[in-house]
């Protein structure tokens, strides 16, 4: 069920909540209208999404995460450790960065403690005057960790910075000079702390 190339991106990239056809489509590029159609059309067959059709002219279609995947999300944490750990490189010049897959998987990353509540607007700034600035709002509570894309106006504190900065804040021993930071210092610092790696073994054996 989860061993396909796309699988647990799809899973990813509805942490937040559901997402119609086209807008998963632009969250993986590189994959075919026809791939992530057939994808999409196993996983509700497995029991991972479900699908809801609204009456409206364009049809639209909604897909969200079951139980069943929500289950995955650890599993999608350990990965991306492993990841950080072994894997960890500066960016390719020119290479497509997407910040927001990290904050996608903050739920199974973050372990505040159950003290800890409040919730945090992080904000990804965009350098062109056509792109929108993209807006993710995470919720701690009791322990818990949730995950919305949209700005909220009374969060209890807020980071925002380029995705320039943000890269740089989230890579090993990185900084966050480059970010604007505000609100409950416990709470921001929690959650940055919890999205970056200390240390690489990547880092270590070179």
């Amino acid at each position: 069920m989860v061993g396909d190339k796309w699988t647990l991106l799809i899973v990813r990239d509805l942490v937040s909540g559901p997402r119609r056809f086209v807008e998963l489509q632009r969250t993986l590029p590189g994959i075919s209208t026809e791939q992530l159609r057939s994808r999409l059309n196993r996983m509700v067959a497995d029991g991972l999404l479900t699908r809801q059709r609204y009456r409206e002219v364009p049809p639209r279609v909604d897909y969200e995460l079951t139980e069943r995947a929500r289950d995955l999300i650890p599993v999608l944490a350990a990965l991306a450790r492993w990841g950080y750990e072994w894997s960890w490189t500066e960016p390719r010049r020119g290479e497509a960065i997407d910040i927001g897959a990290v904050f996608r998987i903050a739920p199974g990353l973050l372990s505040p403690p159950k003290s800890l509540k409040g919730t945090l607007e992080l904000t990804v700034l965009q350098r062109s005057k056509d792109g929108e600035d993209r807006h993710y709002l995470v919720t701690v509570k009791r322990g818990a960790v949730t995950l919305e894309e949209r700005a909220e106006p009374e969060a209890t504190a807020r980071i925002s910075g380029s995705e320039r900065a943000w890269v740089d804040a989230l890579a090993p021993e990185g900084t966050r000079n480059g970010l604007e930071i505000s609100g409950d210092a416990r709470l921001t610092d929690a959650v940055l702390d919890g999205l970056t790696p200390v240390v690489t073994r990547a880092a270590a054996v070179a």
